[in-house]
């Protein structure tokens, strides 16, 4: 929900950038803040009509990330997406003058819909929540279809080779994080458990899916989507700062986290007791993990089970790393809270769903060979 304003904004500076860009917003305007997208400041503009558009703004000053941030890289591909069947918000404009608010921002659509936080959509019906997750399936494989030069996404990220730049960037940041020392206790970071065999073993060309390139969002998952207000269906994908040109498994497996680490624990985050093998809550509706990856292949038009083992054992080091960043923030008091300090623990237990993750998939790789 947007309530008061955090990081202020000039509101006349932007008035009059809306009077000769935006016609479709009509002056004057008040302002609200949004709570989520703390990477990115986010704002609700309501008109003069009492209608409601969206702002996203990069934080003003030095940034200490050199590629988070990227409003610029967010208007360009929901711009692109427009006119495709990916449900997105219509965006209005993009500023790249820091002048008017001291850091570039665009403007959208307001999607007046539902965002749900939990993946098992408590309190809607069985036939809801068996749709609801339907279509967030569909709506990416919609997404993964696309091929980025017929939408003018040329030149927005490489082809080709993104999990060999995935693992060049996660093994590098490891490497760092790892030497952060607490400032009260001297005690370094370290590496997450099993680093050296993980990287190794990621290395290897040989059990790798095939390489694809298309239009991926980066952290597609249930609460970066918005629903209908009453329907089960997509209205719009929001958060789109890591999207780029890279391989489909990457937001597959970023969605079926929840049965992912459910099949392990359901004490640990981004676990839930209605996601486990054996689930201790009930949630009718939920599909199973297979039935999400074929209806994915369905509207994809290709099968990722053979290659989902290997991704999903990377989404897991994939998020060792993120937790141990936490850590190392801690460690500095860059991330002060209890909260961060217990986040940041998350790391080794999600290594040591990655390192079993990678077995099951190496054996999965003898079986295939062998069939």
């Amino acid at each position: 929900m947007a309530g008061p304003i955090r990081q202020p904004i000039d509101i006349t500076k932007l008035e009059r950038y809306i009077e000769h860009n935006v016609p479709s917003i009509s002056t004057p305007i008040t302002l609200k803040q949004f709570g989520f997208g703390q990477s990115n400041p986010t704002y609700q503009i309501t008109d003069s009509r009492s209608q409601k558009f969206v702002m996203r703004k990069k934080p003003p000053g030095n940034l200490v990330s050199k590629t988070a941030h990227k409003v610029e890289r967010e208007y360009r591909i929901l711009k692109a997406l427009q006119n495709t069947d990916v449900p997105v918000p219509r965006v209005y404009c993009l500023c790249e003058d820091d002048s008017v608010l001291g850091s570039p921002f665009y403007i959208m659509e307001f999607l007046d819909g539902r965002i749900v936080t939990e993946p098992h959509f408590p309190g809607v019906s069985e036939a809801d929540r068996r749709e609801m997750w339907h279509d967030a399936i569909r709506t990416l494989a919609k997404l993964h279809r696309l091929d980025p030069g017929s939408i003018g996404l040329e030149g927005f990220g490489r082809p080709s080779g993104f999990y060999d730049r995935q693992i060049r960037t996660f093994t590098a940041l490891g490497e760092a994080q790892g030497k952060s020392r607490d400032v009260e206790t001297g005690e370094q970071v370290g590496e997450v458990p099993r680093m050296q065999e993980l990287v190794r073993l990621f290395e290897d060309k040989k059990g790798r899916p095939k390489d694809r390139g298309v239009p991926i969002h980066g952290d597609y998952k249930i609460d970066n989507l918005v629903y209908h207000k009453t329907g089960p269906r997509v209205i719009g994908i929001l958060d789109w700062e890591m999207s780029t040109i890279g391989h489909p498994l990457s937001d597959l497996s970023n969605l079926i986290v929840p049965w992912t680490i459910s099949a392990f624990s359901t004490t640990i985050r981004n676990s839930s007791p209605y996601f486990a093998p054996a689930p201790s809550h009930f949630a009718p509706g939920l599909p199973t993990r297979q039935q999400i990856i074929q209806w994915y292949a369905e509207v994809a038009g290709w099968d990722p089970t053979p290659e989902i083992s290997w991704s999903t054992a990377f989404a897991m080091f994939r998020d060792a790393i993120i937790f141990q960043g936490i850590a190392s923030r801690y460690a500095v008091r860059q991330a002060s809270s209890l909260e961060a300090k217990n986040v940041g623990e998350q790391r080794r237990p999600m290594a040591e769903i990655c390192w079993e993750l990678v077995k099951r998939a190496q054996e999965n790789g003898r079986i295939q060979s062998r069939l």
